[in-house]
């Protein structure tokens, strides 16, 4: 753990990372601080729900995938939009909540894009249960001094050059990764800064905590059914895993994340090609997971693998310690 008397910010650290790297330009460095911002807002106006009229409840909208939206969706998309607008170093977004990719017409040279799912959970905000925000962040593939493309969103994750997510929970904690180890940061909110808590995370490679939404376990593949019956069955009388699901990916991501644990949203018959989207919560979360020591699939294939045809392309996804995710092997996605 850091040393208690000296409180690192994430801004420090930012850049103290980016003096390690000899040809640096301090412009990634300058959007996860954005980021980081706009966090720090949605945070603010969450911890008002409840209290402020016109935050909880339906927007009386769908979005392009056709669920419902809260309102709350909105106020975190558009707060994200607008931050990474200003920030100078955007050349446009994606986003969960858009129906397709959001070009800032004044950034033309910027290098990066940014993918998020802005309230991952939301159903949860008005019973008080924890919800998070993804991010996924792409260097562009289309020339400097134009508008940005479909292209430059359209990779593949292992391209990502830095992905990460917010969790509103009990403190409010911001996790990310650039490609060189995971750290955590958490909202020290005297201050209103976000600090290095948990340095270097690891995930152990096998763990007794699987994380799955059971009640659809009629739906899925006989190969899932078989590897939640081996998580229920009992040695001695004791159960081998303990279920753990909160129905938000970034609750139980994180919890997976600190303690060991595998997540798991398979193909069902209803969504056969998964329910969870590729862009903005499978790439950005293997991303983080594999650079902690685990790993994140399909079932097939490695999930940064996979090449995306369309921004809100679905796709079954097992995430989590390594020797766990590595136990399913599918013949098919369902």
């Amino acid at each position: 753990m850091p040393n208690k008397e000296r409180l690192v910010t994430l801004d420090e650290f930012i850049i103290e990372q980016q003096n390690k790297i000899e040809d640096a330009t301090g412009e990634l460095s300058g959007l996860l601080r954005d980021i980081g911002l706009a966090a720090k807002i949605v945070n603010r106006d969450l911890r008002k729900a409840g209290l402020v009229d016109n935050i909880l409840g339906d927007a009386e909208k769908t979005n392009v995938q056709g669920e419902e939206v809260k309102k709350l969706d909105e106020f975190a998309n558009n707060i994200l939009k607008k931050t990474l607008k200003n920030s100078g170093e955007c050349a446009g977004i994606a986003s969960e909540e858009e129906d397709t990719i959001v070009v800032f017409e004044n950034r033309k040279k910027a290098k990066y894009v940014v993918l998020f799912d802005p309230l991952d959970g939301s159903s949860n905000i008005d019973v008080n249960a924890t919800v998070g925000t993804i991010f996924s962040v792409f260097k562009r593939v289309s020339p400097l001094g134009k508008n940005c493309t479909i292209d430059d969103f359209l990779q593949t994750g292992d391209k990502q050059v830095a992905a990460g997510y917010v969790i509103y929970g009990s403190s409010t904690m911001l996790v990310y990764t650039t490609g060189n180890g995971v750290n955590g940061f958490t909202l020290e909110p005297s201050i209103g800064e976000f600090c290095l808590s948990h340095p270097n995370m690891k995930t152990k490679p096998m763990a007794s905590t699987y994380s799955v939404n059971q009640a659809n376990y009629n739906s899925f593949s006989k190969e899932i059914k078989d590897y939640i019956d081996f998580c229920m069955s009992s040695e001695n009388h004791k159960k081998i895993y303990s279920l753990r699901y909160i129905g938000s990916m970034v609750a139980d991501f994180h919890r997976n994340l600190i303690k060991g644990g595998i997540y798991l949203y398979p193909a069902t018959q209803k969504d056969k090609n998964g329910k969870l989207r590729l862009m903005y919560e499978c790439n950005p979360l293997s991303f983080v997971q594999e650079q902690a020591g685990g790993s994140g699939t399909n079932g097939i294939k490695r999930i940064m693998e996979i090449v995306p045809t369309e921004l809100h392309q679905r796709t079954p996804v097992f995430v989590g310690s390594k020797d766990m995710v590595a136990q399913i092997k599918l013949d098919s996605e369902i």
